[in-house]
């Protein structure tokens, strides 16, 4: 992932409006300020679309979205809901921009939080250019694979990923069992090592429809820069932890004014808190001296871990986490 910009008015890191301004979309060859009607607007042959990722969790779909773009915007572990909001990603091509979406592994939800997860998954699969779903390649199709895609339209994708990891017959074997789903086209590939990713972009960029550029052309994600910090705190914390802990933390920068950033860890019970402080602060130091390493030189970056026992069942304090 790059550096992190120049630090910018605490409003503007979470003021997106500029992103979407109809504004860009009026025609003003003749003056006018009414909306183009895009069926009849002339967008000199760039094409432009949404194309949103899902399936269940841990499938490897923020992997992919990374090697997609060829830099990182999303955050990956090998535990399952490491993704619990929206992650834009935005490819530049000639005459072309894809936006794919990143989205929370779609499960069977055991509270408020997970709830909200797949809501926002969900709510992705609409009003999109294309989708791609998920499913691993060393684990049999099962009820949770057919539920994620009686959800999409049949023209979706789907990708058999994780190939790396399954030998020939394998993939061969899960392309032959997915054909029960009789969707538009199947490709296997690795986003680990990027076997079959280009051809699969290929493919994708084929389903773009004329339209305008939606972002800047040197816009690769519209994270907000606080957002990206704790997600880069959350996904160290979710390397050294194990067990249940991972599930029961969650990350906010509650302030952000270079080069001083403080972010906040939350957990649900004190022991939680002592394990993620670690003995004499090793589990803390390990965190915030591997998540610098990816912020702007200079940066000092403060933890904070408090114990909020309802975190993951409050709506309020979902809110404020952006879940």
């Amino acid at each position: 992932m790059t550096d992190l910009p120049e630090p910018r008015d605490e409003s503007e890191l979470h003021d997106d409006s500029e992103l979407h301004d109809d504004s860009e979309l009026r025609d003003e060859s003749d003056g006018s300020e009414g909306p183009v009607d895009p069926l009849t607007q002339d967008f000199g042959g760039f094409r432009s679309g949404f194309v949103t990722l899902v399936g269940r969790p841990n499938v490897g779909k923020s992997t992919l979205l990374n090697k997609i773009l060829g830099e990182k915007v999303s955050i990956v572990s090998d535990k399952p809901q490491t993704t619990r909001t929206q992650v834009r990603g935005v490819l530049h091509q000639e005459n072309l921009q894809m936006v794919f979406v990143d989205t929370p592994g779609i499960h069977k939800p055991r509270g408020p939080l997970g709830k909200r997860l797949n809501t926002s998954a969900e709510s992705t699969i609409g009003d999109v250019d294309a989708v791609l779903v998920l499913i691993d390649a060393t684990m049999p199709i099962g009820p949770g694979d057919r539920w994620v895609v009686e959800r999409c339209p049949k023209d979706a994708i789907l990708v058999v990923n994780k190939t790396d990891k399954a030998n020939p017959e394998q993939v061969l074997g899960q392309l032959t069992n997915a054909a029960e789903f009789d969707l538009n086209a199947y490709f296997p590939v690795s986003a680990l090592t990027g076997e079959g990713v280009p051809e699969l972009v290929e493919h994708v960029a084929g389903l773009m429809p004329e339209g305008p550029p939606y972002y800047p052309e040197d816009m690769v994600h519209d994270a907000a820069d606080a957002f990206w910090v704790a997600e880069l705190v959350r996904e160290q914390l979710l390397d050294v932890l194990r067990d249940e802990i991972p599930h029961s933390i969650a990350t906010r920068v509650t302030d952000m004014a270079w080069p001083h950033i403080r972010c906040e860890i939350l957990v649900e019970r004190d022991s939680q808190k002592g394990i993620v402080i670690g003995k004499k602060g090793a589990v803390i130091k390990h965190v915030g001296t591997e998540a610098r390493k990816q912020l702007r030189e200079g940066t000092y970056l403060e933890l904070q871990v408090k114990v909020s026992k309802n975190w993951q069942t409050e709506a309020s304090i979902l809110d404020r986490l952006g879940y």
